[in-house]
């Protein structure tokens, strides 16, 4: 496993490095006094709002002026990325399994994960990383080829799912999986295959429900019920299906994203696998769940995980569930998700007690979406403004990585690799705090990072979107001819099967 070695700094060095923190400090600070006086003494007719329309306007200029000292440490300083691979390729590509039974709470965000994200607590990233794997699983067993009869189903059924993906050693069980639609012009994505409707041109796999088993769950603490839902699968299609506009979510002030909304809710009576929609799907499932455990007497939480479109839908989920279940401990764990909703829907969410996580990278766009004028910076200028409920807001604590931290990843611009599931993996894996280079003793294989993208340093030789089928799916008959194979008729995906399949 290719590990960056930690950089030590000199006492002169680290002088050095004071000096100039305290050096541009002082500078930064004599730019916004020079600033607001002469904006503010520029006429003392001025009303009070334009004075502190110029102070909010410094403030948010010093919020975006990048703190020097981490500046500094994100340059390289070992060059030899080759042999740091190298030296990690005969170790475990995960951190050991210990007992947080008694930490559960505090590690799901009881206080909003404070003082755990930087530097960041290991226990915290081992189960970050857990849920990312769960996530990342939504793009791995999706069958995504245009001329499959089952493009847009899942290449296996639930009991093999984990397996075949190595994911068993996390211990969690899948008990069904989700279906999406949509009814607007978003369902252009659901719609990928060339075959005729031999499958579901409607509906498309979009997660699964699992649960934690005996052993797992004595580890963390209680019976963990985890939702993981897919994003979109190209990059183009943020900027074709992401709508704009804002609309009311029940009764109350909150407003969503109109697109993630429709994913969530859409049904149609026509379709085998969307009578229901992927919000009934879930949560119908997720009552199933926590009536059998609680009549067992065991304490049940709820943890909801996504990546891009799927962080957007793990919020989504979390709001209804926290209305169906008051009671439950819900949390989510997001990676590259853009915003879902109005400052009254990210309250609403707190209020309701759910626990919400953001994974970003710096330089991924997709989180500064939708509202990428109109947000929750205007904030800044509530003065003058008023509360603007039809701009968008985040929501919850934020762990935000930089893909220069880590000596294996190419810079430049890479939307696509930016906002890939793995590279957020492998900086989870790497990261130490806001002031720190990569850690030494990171784990994650990173040739991972190069599974769908082209990320990693030419120096590793890893290829660029090497995941794949071997030969692209296809296998020789008895005769040598070579064929695309029938599925095995357990991975046919089937509606019936996974309303009546035993538990």
């Amino acid at each position: 496993m290719p590990i960056l070695m930690a950089a030590t700094v000199s006492p002169v060095n680290n002088l050095h490095l004071r000096l100039s923190i305290v050096n541009q400090h002082r500078n930064r600070r004599r730019v916004m006094a020079a600033f607001n006086e002469a904006t503010i003494n520029e006429g003392d007719n001025r009303s009070s709002k334009s004075i502190r329309l110029a102070k909010s306007i410094s403030n948010l200029l010093n919020l975006y002026i990048e703190k020097p000292s981490l500046k500094n440490l994100l340059q390289r300083t070992d060059r030899n990325v080759v042999a740091q691979a190298e030296a990690k390729l005969d170790s475990p590509p995960m951190s050991p399994k210990e007992d947080i039974s008694s930490l559960w709470r505090e590690i799901h965000g009881e206080s909003d994960w404070e003082n755990l994200l930087d530097p960041l607590d290991r226990l915290l990233r081992r189960e970050i990383i857990k849920y990312g794997e769960f996530a990342q699983a939504t793009y791995d067993a999706l069958d995504f080829d245009s001329l499959s009869e089952y493009c847009g189903s899942c290449l296996y059924n639930r009991r093999k799912l984990f397996e075949k993906l190595g994911l068993t050693k996390h211990g969690y069980e899948v008990s069904r999986y989700i279906y999406a639609m949509s009814q607007y012009e978003i369902s252009r994505w659901l719609e990928k295959s060339y075959v005729a409707d031999t499958w579901s041109k409607d509906s498309n796999w979009m997660g699964y429900v699992a649960v934690s088993d005996d052993v797992e769950s004595r580890r963390i603490g209680r019976r963990d019920v985890v939702v993981a839902w897919r994003g979109t699968v190209l990059s183009s299609e943020w900027y074709e299906d992401m709508q704009q506009d804002l609309e009311p979510l029940g009764h109350g002030e909150a407003m969503v994203e109109r697109g993630f909304l429709n994913i969530y809710k859409s049904k149609r009576a026509s379709t085998r696998y969307n009578k229901t929609s992927a919000s009934d799907q879930v949560m119908e499932e997720v009552k199933r769940l926590l009536k059998f455990y609680k009549e067992k007497g065991e304490q049940v939480s709820l943890t909801i995980t996504g990546h891009s479109l799927g962080g957007a839908l793990a919020l989504l989920n979390a709001y209804e569930a926290s209305i169906m279940f008051p009671t439950l401990p819900i949390s989510v764990i997001s990676f590259g998700a853009p915003r879902v909703g109005n400052i009254a829907f990210r309250d609403e969410l707190h209020h309701r007690g759910v626990k919400a996580l953001r994974v970003t990278i710096k330089q991924d766009l997709v989180p500064r979406m939708p509202g990428i004028v109109f947000n929750e910076t205007l904030q800044k200028f509530d003065d003058l403004t008023g509360t603007l409920d039809w701009v968008y807001h985040h929501v919850g604590a934020e762990l935000k990585l930089d893909v220069r931290s880590s000596p294996f990843l190419k810079r430049g611009s890479n939307f696509i690799g930016n906002h890939h599931p793995e590279t957020y993996l492998h900086l989870v894996d790497g990261y130490v705090s806001s002031r720190s280079t990569f850690r030494s003793d990171a784990k994650r294989d990173v040739a991972l990072v190069n599974k769908y993208c082209d990320m990693l340093v030419n120096e590793l030789r890893i290829p660029p979107c090497w995941y794949q089928l071997s030969n692209k799916g296809l296998v020789t008959n008895k005769f040598g001819r070579w064929v695309r194979p029938k599925r095995k008729h357990e991975d046919i995906p089937s509606p019936i099967e996974e309303e009546n399949s035993d538990w």
